[in-house]
């Protein structure tokens, strides 16, 4: 098994066992620390993080409880394996998949999942969720932009903290990759889209599940204009 490095934290919220779990739970999610891989010693992780073992500790007991990692005697900590249900329906054929089919489920299952977050997201996850906003930037290049944007996305859905939405989300996102890049394409689509990532962001923050759920709504009805709009200019 190949020794992984984890990274040193970036930004750091009030709380260092906050920012911990936050910046372990990204590089899970992100799949830098990909399922099955084992994390270094917890004397050897604190010492190369900066922290104490008593924050470290912290940090994982909220990733074990949000099933993200798995701490066995004799065996260290090591990222949870995807289970066979979410397998499964990973492993669905996308190549029969129409794009507006797949905008169409997106449309159902984003709103609700925003709606969740609101309800479930631990600060570690509106830690995460801040610093890619932090990152987004009308200035950003497509590619980087489009990055991010789909970051966001599936932070908001690991904050909902329901394996089979996450891996629903992904499917949809593969889905609608290409169509997505379109809003991303000028300046002005990319402030509108990370304007709507923030009214999302600060309904999720609020608890506010109601309001997380028509943000959700509106900026999918406003990325779907921008899609249109970018369509049609390349038409002409």
């Amino acid at each position: 098994m190949v020794d992984l490095i984890v990274p040193p934290i970036g930004r750091r919220a009030p709380s260092l066992s906050v920012s911990l779990a936050a910046h372990l739970e990204r590089l899970i999610t992100s799949g830098k620390l990909p399922p099955g891989s084992k994390l270094p010693a917890e004397r050897e992780l604190a010492a190369s993080l900066s922290v104490s073992r008593s924050s470290l500790r912290e940090a994982m007991q909220e990733l074990e409880s949000k099933r993200l990692v798995e701490r066995r005697p004799g065996r260290g900590t090591v990222v949870t394996e995807t289970t066979n249900r979410v397998k499964t329906l990973m492993n669905l054929s996308t190549t029969q998949v129409e794009r507006e089919n797949a905008a169409e489920v997106r449309l159902l299952i984003e709103p609700a999942i925003a709606a969740l977050a609101a309800e479930r997201a631990t600060q570690a996850n509106i830690v995460q969720m801040s610093a890619v906003l932090d990152m987004s930037d009308p200035s950003l290049s497509i590619e980087r932009s489009l990055e991010l944007d789909v970051e966001f996305h599936a932070l908001l859905s690991h904050a909902a903290q329901n394996p089979l939405l996450t891996a629903l989300l992904t499917m949809v996102t593969d889905w609608t990759l290409d169509l997505r890049r379109n809003s991303h394409t000028s300046k002005k689509s990319r402030r509108e889209s990370i304007a709507g990532h923030r009214r999302v962001f600060e309904a999720v923050a609020d608890g506010d599940a109601e309001r997380a759920k028509a943000a959700m709504e509106s900026h999918l009805d406003q990325v779907r204009v921008l899609i249109a709009s970018s369509v049609v200019d390349e038409s002409q």
